[in-house]
């Protein structure tokens, strides 16, 4: 059994775009979206109504949260002035564009899925099994993943939301991070997603999609969004 699982478009409706396309083209079992559809990019719309669209089963990221419940915050945790003003800027831009039906939906995403496929259960999430905007980085410490783990009834655990994708074992549980479909940071402009194979043993491989960014940086300097936000899709870094 395979699944198909991204994470962190970030209203960047060209990468999605490309994504789909790409899972389209494979034999996969089930899709799945750990959320942050929306954020830093211009077409927050048009990726939640394609994610509709598709039926695709969402968890909430915590920038969903952020925007369909109208927060003053996202979540984010900057610490760096220059970060906290652009990232007001952007959540503010957001909220203002994102419709009432949307938000709506976003308010009712899961703060997590969980399922079963080839025996293993599976357990979907944003941030971490505790936090929609905890970090799991690939360099984490075992001992604190392991007491994370003890009680989770997970022999997969997806996340998201650091950008960078790895798997990890951690004891007998399988932790991938799905990377970013939308916003890189590891200097590879192309979108990224896992492909996770259940059978004897557990595999992941994540295929990188070229897409147009430069069309979808411009799209972003059309709006009040910040330009540096175009500049970021442009390096695959920010």
């Amino acid at each position: 059994m395979r699944i198909a699982a991204f994470s962190d478009i970030h209203g960047n409706e060209h990468s999605l775009t490309a994504v789909l396309a790409d899972i389209a083209g494979r034999p996969v079992d089930q899709v799945i979206c750990l959320g942050d559809l929306v954020g830093y990019g211009a077409f927050p719309n048009e990726v939640i109504d394609r994610i509709r669209a598709e039926s695709i089963p969402t968890i909430a990221g915590n920038y969903d949260d952020g925007v369909g419940s109208d927060r003053g915050d996202c979540g984010c945790a900057y610490t760096d002035p220059g970060d906290i003003e652009r990232g007001d800027r952007s959540l503010r831009w957001t909220q203002a564009v994102v419709t009432a039906e949307n938000k709506a939906w976003l308010r009712g995403l899961p703060r997590e899925l969980r399922f079963e496929l080839a025996g293993r259960r599976v357990l979907c999430v944003h941030g971490s099994p505790r936090r929609i905007n905890e970090y799991l980085y690939e360099d984490r410490p075992e001992r604190s993943l392991l007491r994370m783990f003890a009680e989770l009834d997970a022999d997969v655990v997806l996340c998201g939301h650091t950008h960078l994708p790895y798997h990890r074992r951690i004891g007998d549980v399988h932790l991938i991070n799905t990377g970013t479909a939308g916003r890189p940071r590891d200097g590879d402009t192309r979108a990224c997603y896992a492909l996770i194979d259940l059978g004897e043993d557990v595999q992941a491989e994540f295929p990188r999609v070229s897409y147009d960014c430069e069309e979808a940086a411009r799209a972003i300097e059309e709006t009040e969004l910040p330009h540096e936000f175009a500049a970021d899709l442009r390096t695959g870094r920010y």
